[in-house]
C-alpha cells in the first residue's frame, strides 16, 4: 500500500528513484525494496515523504500503519476476528 503510493507520487512528480533516495539519505536499492514492499519504511521516512510530496502526513502514516498491521497478521488463521475485536477495543 504505502510503497505503491510512494512510487505513484514519485512518478507523478518525475523524480527518479535515486533522486528520492538521496533526499531521504538512503541507498537506492533500499528505497526500491521499500516501494516494492520488501522492506518497511521508518515512520520518520513517511513524515519526510509527506513533506517532499506535499501530502497529508495523516494519510501516508495511515497507509504505512495498515501495511505494518497486515504484514504482522498475514499468516494468522484468526486475523479477521482479531482485527474486529481490536477495532471494538479502540473505539
Amino acid at each position: 500500500m504505502i510503497g505503491d503510493k510512494i512510487r505513484e507520487l514519485r512518478e507523478q512528480n518525475n523524480i527518479l528513484l535515486r533522486q528520492l533516495a538521496a533526499q531521504l539519505d538512503m541507498d537506492t536499492a533500499m528505497l526500491s525494496k521499500m516501494e516494492r514492499g520488501d522492506r518497511f519504511f521508518r515512520k520518520e521516512d513517511i513524515i519526510q515523504l509527506s513533506r517532499i510530496f506535499n501530502q497529508s502526513e495523516e494519510e501516508l502514516l495511515t497507509l504505512w500503519l495498515v501495511d505494518k498491521i497486515l504484514k504482522t497478521i498475514d499468516e494468522e488463521e484468526y486475523k479477521e476476528p482479531a482485527l474486529k475485536l481490536a477495532l471494538k477495543s479502540i473505539k
